[in-house]
């Protein structure tokens, strides 16, 4: 198996369960901060659809950190007396390699080729809504300024402190609502004839929440969401991250379209006729499916009308602080528990297994010898730790030692107790093999 299949395979394998895992985390300290305000809401979601995609290429071993950690803790204790206590720390030198050992070669080779076959599915669909909105933005028409919308354009400038100079504003009818996209330069894509139906009040509010989106740069960051999704795009608990992330965006826009269309209940009001006006459109097209953010971008448009219409309580300072330190540290706990069960993908043999790398936990030891705190490193009250490479026969017996790293003053007794060491001969599919792992000899000064 070549080293990329594996890392394809590795990905895929982790983020089957790692998805969930961050999607749980991230709707735990989603519902923490409701009260805090949407946009807290909106960067808990954006950060859940970040590591839902990073975390599973992620290979390196939080338990690593135990290590130089430990080391550090101890030089920082210092030792008053010159006694020591030796103590013994077991885990793998990495995590078990054996979660597909029992598919063949070209059974793994056919799920990563599919899995790919995926991806270049969901960045091709991508491609193709991209290259749609393009077209419609080429063949709409310039839409006719009225008087009434130049007053709504210059009271907004005003409010939101935008520069709407750049902006293009153009009218199609291949469009079901009013959108929002550009990365460089914004443009507001318009239903033919909806604008002239629209009241003063219902303008306000339309281009107060588009242009929320234009300020924010809503559609260059949600164009790169969805290209740092592309490897999780066929994961359920993803499209579930999509939505809440849009869900909260279109909130943030409608609480600052709301500041200047008469407050939340006025603002709850005009939605609702904009959405009557809407469907009342001549002719009107079906929802085109583009790369574009508009008012009714969100699928949850309900919700959004009630919780405009929710009383809001102030929040304090101190409560929002909390609740970033309780996001942060349910952020920090995940990713620990997401690198800490991390599952490797090992090339398997066409042969039968012969060799692999298991934890210590899963492994039983039968006779052990404690090592002997070496008396030059008790007379200068020295602390540190010896990480042992350890491979052991199909008899349980230790046949080869390396040490990984450590201080060599403690090399030698570490060596000299692991090498008499025994194990119960480990078992896979019944039958005894060989087996690597790794032994962290803790020596602390008192």
């Amino acid at each position: 198996m070549r080293i990329a299949e594996m890392w394809v395979l590795a990905y895929l394998v982790n983020s089957l369960w790692q998805v969930p895992l961050v999607f749980c985390a991230a709707w735990l300290a989603a519902r923490s901060a409701r009260h805090a305000g949407p946009q807290m809401e909106h960067r808990i979601w954006v950060a859940a659809i970040f590591l839902e995609a990073v975390l599973p290429m992620c290979a390196f071993r939080a338990d690593n950190l135990w290590q130089p950690a430990w080391s550090l803790l101890l030089w920082l204790r210092g030792g008053n007396s010159t006694d020591g206590v030796v103590r013994v720390v077991l885990g793998p030198p990495h995590p078990a390699g054996a979660a597909l050992a029992w598919l063949s070669p070209t059974v793994l080779l056919a799920i990563a080729a599919a899995y790919l076959a995926g991806v270049v599915y969901f960045a091709a669909q991508l491609g193709w809504n991209a290259w749609k909105t393009r077209v419609i933005c080429k063949r709409a028409t310039a839409f006719d300024q009225s008087e009434a919308w130049n007053t709504a354009m210059t009271g907004l400038d005003h409010s939101l402190r935008t520069k709407t100079e750049s902006l293009r504003v153009v009218v199609s009818s291949q469009v079901a609502g009013p959108a929002m996209l550009g990365v460089w330069r914004p443009t507001l894509l318009m239903p033919s004839g909806f604008v002239q139906r629209l009241s003063q009040g219902e303008l306000q509010a339309l281009l107060g929440h588009e242009l929320a989106h234009m300020q924010r740069r809503d559609f260059a960051k949600n164009l790169l969401y969805e290209v740092t999704s592309l490897l999780v795009a066929y994961h359920p608990l993803l499209w579930l991250t999509r939505a809440r992330l849009a869900e909260t965006r279109e909130q943030i826009c409608d609480a600052i379209a709301a500041d200047v269309s008469g407050g939340r209940g006025n603002y709850a009001r005009l939605l609702l006729r904009l959405v009557t006006t809407l469907s009342e459109l001549p002719n009107r097209s079906q929802p085109a499916f583009i790369n574009a953010l508009g008012i009714f971008d969100s699928n949850n448009f309900e919700r959004r009308v009630m919780q405009l219409r929710e009383k809001q309580f102030p929040v304090t300072s101190a409560r929002r602080a909390i609740v970033a330190v309780v996001c942060v540290l349910a952020a920090i706990a995940t990713c620990a528990s997401a690198l800490a069960w991390r599952v490797d993908v090992n090339a398997p043999s066409q042969k039968a297994v012969k060799r692999v790398a298991v934890a210590e936990k899963y492994m039983t030891l039968t006779h052990q010898v404690n090592p002997v705190y070496p008396e030059e490193a008790k007379k200068d009250k020295l602390s540190g730790s010896v990480v042992l490479a350890v491979h052991v026969s199909k008899d349980g017996v230790v046949e080869n030692l390396r040490v990984v790293k450590g201080p060599k003053v403690f090399q030698t007794s570490a060596l000299d107790a692991v090498r008499q060491w025994r194990y119960r001969p480990y078992l896979l599919n019944g039958d005894p093999i060989e087996v690597d792992t790794q032994v962290t000899v803790v020596f602390e000064s008192k």
